[in-house]
């Protein structure tokens, strides 16, 4: 079947691409509004049980996760939904679940009144969250795919993809409105508010939607009496999908989700954590970066129009394996110049019989564990070895006492600096250009993507077979990033040692797409 369908005109597309935006960022807002609070602690204090903050901020990561990890059953339920019944009605439903389930974080009751039962009914509505998501990104963009004219899907749903990282700049946005707002009682429950603000954002984009038509294609389907009779099963039936689908997972969304988590979440934890930047400042600062970005979304999706999908993906995956670690160091050094100079000049180590350090212990088992935690909580780097007994050299002088006050009054006076800061506008320039480096990557990665995938699957199948791998994909390479990441920093004691898991799968990445992906071409010139 081919699309014998009207072009919209230059008016309905501008409000397709609009409509479908704007609620994908409300939608993403949504979603990342728990990641942005969790970065200031505040989530995991509430939250989950009090004592070790390693661990509470650990297991707000692992809830954040937990969103992720059901993306994939949303993206079938969903995906099923969109295929047979329609683009539209299907991400009208999936905006509506993510608002209420947002709004309901925000009313629940903390440990301290509730105990068990608040992680448990947040973890639920994690839950929804995670289903909505799983069928909104592939409804929104394959429905202005669906009606882009030729030569243009690149650059239309290039829309989308920027649209994510608006989410990701509203939640911040949100964050620090309301905290200015609510000063005096943002700890206390002033919090709450950027979550009851989704209610808002359904509104509008509920009103948006529903003056919406449905996709030309899917029409056309319908009309002709071609729609699957199971969008699921024929995924994995239709000739040719296996290795498509393998190819949309492992190569694509894989890839692309671990550099934007990485870019965005990893930076702002990574500020205002190792790095003990002020928390406004860091996410002013990597709100800034984002903004400064989000232009190469559009950017390389229009390019890939012209150029093809699978240069810019190819091209921005090789690049982040040679500039990751890297732009972090620059970020790390420009963010706390003192503290980074501090681990060069005077490094820690802590040796032991058994040293170790389990960040899922609410106390550690010996004395060397202690210190780790201690350490951790810092921001300090530091190396273990093997020893007799407990002792930590800082610069290679013995500290005289190895217990956790001791090892930080002598840290103190070996030149580092536990308060929190605010950089330099110099250093905070750096910061950004390391930033616009990484949010290029970004663009170069995920920009072309939409389409991409859109192009690779039959339309009959088309809201199914790309909805299920992208959402395993970014749901379970990309949502446990963060928790991977910190897990990893807490037990080697390394700010930049979570980076490798980012390194492994973009390697992986790189090589299932060069091997495996085939060029596609403008959405309107293929037979469905």
């Amino acid at each position: 079947m081919t699309d014998a369908v009207r072009e919209p005109s230059a008016g309905e597309m501008r409000m397709v691409i609009g409509a479908s935006s704007l609620g994908t960022v409300f939608e993403w807002y949504d979603f990342f509004i728990w990641g942005t609070l969790t970065a200031t602690g505040i989530l995991g204090r509430t939250f989950f049980p009090s004592g070790n903050e390693t661990l509470a901020t650990l297991l707000s990561w692992a809830t954040f996760a937990v969103g992720f990890g059901f993306r994939p059953l949303g993206a079938v339920v969903f995906g099923f939904l969109g295929d047979r019944m329609g683009r539209k009605y299907t991400f009208l439903v999936t905006i509506t679940v993510m608002g209420l389930a947002t709004a309901g974080i925000g009313i629940i009751p903390g440990y301290g009144e509730i105990g068990v039962a608040a992680p448990v009914l947040i973890l639920l509505l994690r839950v929804a969250q995670g289903l909505a998501l799983g069928g909104e990104y592939g409804g929104a963009a394959i429905y202005v795919a669906e009606h882009s004219p030729p030569g243009r899907a690149g650059y239309h749903t290039s829309f989308i993809q920027a649209s994510v990282v608006g989410g990701f700049i509203l939640s911040l946005a949100a964050v620090l409105l309301f905290k200015l707002g609510f000063a005096a009682v943002w700890d206390s429950w002033g919090w709450r508010l950027p979550f009851l603000f989704s209610l808002a954002l359904l509104a509008i984009s509920l009103w948006m939607r529903l003056k919406l038509s449905e996709s030309p294609v899917f029409k056309a389907m319908k009309e002709a009496g071609e729609t699957a009779g199971n969008p699921f099963v024929e995924s994995f039936t239709y000739p040719g999908n296996k290795k498509r689908l393998f190819v949309a997972l492992f190569g694509i969304a894989a890839g692309l989700t671990v550099v934007w988590y990485t870019a965005m979440f990893s930076v702002l934890s990574f500020l205002s954590g190792p790095m003990r930047l002020d928390q406004t400042a860091a996410q002013l600062i990597t709100g800034a970066g984002a903004v400064i970005g989000t232009g190469f979304f559009i950017l390389f999706g229009r390019m890939s129009d012209k150029v093809g999908r699978k240069p810019p993906i190819v091209i921005g995956y090789a690049l982040t394996l040679v500039l990751l670690f890297p732009c972090f160091y620059v970020i790390g050094s420009a963010a706390n110049p003192g503290l980074a100079k501090a681990a060069i000049r005077q490094p820690v180590l802590v040796a032991g019989p058994h040293c170790a350090y389990d960040p899922f212990a609410s106390n550690q088992r010996d004395e060397c564990g202690r210190i780790l935690d201690h350490l951790s909580k810092l921001g300090v780097q530091y190396k273990t070895a093997k020893a007799p007994s407990v002792v930590v050299t800082i610069g290679g002088q013995v500290v005289p006492q190895s217990d956790p006050a001791a090892v930080e009054a002598a840290l103190k006076d070996a030149g580092y600096r536990f308060n929190r800061i605010v950089p330099e506008p110099i250093d905070i320039a750096m910061i950004l250009l390391a930033m616009t480096v990484l949010m290029a990557l970004c663009g170069a990665t995920y920009g072309p993507v939409a389409a991409l995938l859109s192009e690779m699957f039959p339309s009959r199948i088309r809201y199914s077979s790309m909805s299920i791998p992208y959402h395993i994909g970014t749901g379970y390479f990309g949502g446990f990033l963060p928790f991977i990441s910190q897990y990893i920093v807490a037990r080697t004691g390394n700010p930049y040692a979570g980076l490798w898991y980012t390194f492994a799968v973009v390697a992986m990445a790189l090589l299932v797409t060069m091997l495996g992906l085939r060029e596609t071409v403008a959405l309107r010139d293929r037979a469905r």
